[in-house]
This record gives structure tokens, C-alpha cells and sequence, in this order.
């Protein structure tokens, strides 16, 4: 079994997970129930899928769950989008997150790849 503490990916995703808590505070509180909640769910399925495949025994089983927290990242991206158009959080930070979820899902995709 692996790690996930040694994968570079699960620590940017956990911190990342982390910085998503912090934003959404500030989000509206009749978000809770929605956006809030949602963008954290995504955020957050990310190191923890990474950690979930990290148990599992097979590449093949690894790679089948680096492809949920990729799948994550992209949901993420769309929740901070219409968060943004929201106006929950400015362009500054707006840019910020969507470039961290971006370099995820390209971190993910490489280790991907190197499983097959």
C-alpha cells in the first residue's frame, strides 16, 4: 500500500481543501445549504480520494480513484466559476483558485499516466 502523505498532489489538494473552508465562510448564509456546502464536498473529495486509492492494492484501483478527485477538481472549477459570477469572491482570488485547481488536475493527470 501507499502513502498519501508522500504524493505532492494529496498535500496541494488537502491545502487547497483547506483554503476552500476558509473562502466560504464569508459566502452568503442561505448558501449554506447549497453552494457552501457543495464546493466544499468537491474540495475536499479530492485528498480524499487520493487517499482512499492510496490503500487500495492495484495501479489499476489507484488510478480508478486519482480519476474521482480528478473529476473533483473539474466540479470544483465550475462551482468557483458561478461563485465568481456570484460575486461570493473577488477576480483576484477568483483567479487564484481556479489557477491551484488547475495545477491538480494536471498534477493528477501526470500520476495518471504513469499508472498505465
Amino acid at each position: 500500500m501507499r502513502d498519501f502523505h508522500n504524493y505532492k498532489v494529496w498535500e496541494k489538494g488537502h491545502q487547497f481543501a483547506l483554503c476552500i473552508y476558509r473562502k466560504t465562510k464569508s459566502f452568503p448564509k442561505d448558501e449554506l445549504f447549497g453552494i457552501t456546502s457543495q464546493i466544499r464536498r468537491a474540495a475536499t473529495s479530492i485528498p480524499f480520494n487520493i487517499a482512499e486509492g492510496c490503500g487500495r492494492r492495484s495501479d489499476t484501483e489507484f488510478a480508478h480513484f486519482l480519476n474521482i478527485a480528478a473529476g473533483s477538481a473539474s466540479e470544483v472549477e465550475e462551482e468557483l466559476l458561478l461563485s465568481y459570477d456570484l460575486e461570493y469572491m473577488d477576480k483576484v482570488f477568483y483567479q487564484q483558485l481556479n489557477k491551484e485547481v488547475n495545477d491538480i488536475k494536471a498534477m493528477l493527470n501526470k500520476l495518471i499516466e504513469t499508472l498505465h
